[in-house]
């Protein structure tokens, strides 16, 4: 019982950032839903066809979700520790995923299956605010980085990616980098060098000059 505790306690910690004073027996209801997955890396978890069933939380690993069109892979999201993750269009709609969902690394995940959130929702207001909250930061995730396709260089779109989650980039694969960045590998190996190269004469600047 204490180990199932312990791989609840991020995802405790993580819902009282959002509402410090969610009730002990919310929690205790809540947390009995909860279910610890773990996945290998190069697992998929989620591919077309399948419906999604259910809401995750990240306890460690790594995880991306992709497209795959004409044999090519587009990956739209990365998911780390201290994220959610999900089909959440088949998991809202309860109709059969488009996209695929793969491990990076060995991960661990806490599942919160669709009927059981419904549940929540319905017996604790603090639940359904929770849910609300996750929504809301993810529509913002995903309106800025629909805005960042429009409006930013690749470049620009790069330096995003490294200054919001440079200790995540380090742990991605580059062509993955590229693929989400929506650039070639080869594109993404120049922008790298341009960066090294401005950020080398920046540091050769004698700021007493």
């Amino acid at each position: 019982m204490e180990v199932i505790i312990e791989q609840h306690r991020q995802l405790r910690t993580y819902i009282e950032k959002l509402i410090p004073d969610i009730e002990e027996d919310t929690w205790q209801e809540f947390a009995a839903k909860l279910v610890v997955r773990n996945y290998r890396k190069g697992e998929l978890v989620i591919k077309p066809g399948m419906v999604c069933k259910h809401v995750s939380y990240v306890n460690k690993g790594l995880l991306r979700s992709y497209y795959l069109v004409d044999g090519k892979e587009i990956i739209t999201s990365f998911f780390a520790e201290a994220c959610y993750f999900s089909d959440y269009e088949s998991f809202l709609s309860r109709k059969p995923a488009v996209m695929y969902s793969e491990a990076i690394e060995d991960t661990e995940a806490v599942d919160l299956n669709y009927a059981d959130l419904q549940s929540l929702y319905t017996a604790h207001p603090q639940c359904e605010r929770v849910g609300r909250l996750v929504a809301e930061e993810l529509f913002v995730h995903l309106s800025n980085r629909n805005s960042s396709f429009l409006l930013d260089t690749p470049e620009q779109r790069y330096a995003r990616l490294l200054q919001e989650c440079d200790p995540i980039v380090q742990r991605i694969p580059q062509y993955m980098i590229a693929s989400y960045l929506g650039i070639t590998p080869e594109a993404l190996s120049r922008i790298r060098a341009r960066i090294s190269r401005k950020t080398n004469s920046t540091l050769l600047v004698d700021p007493n000059q």
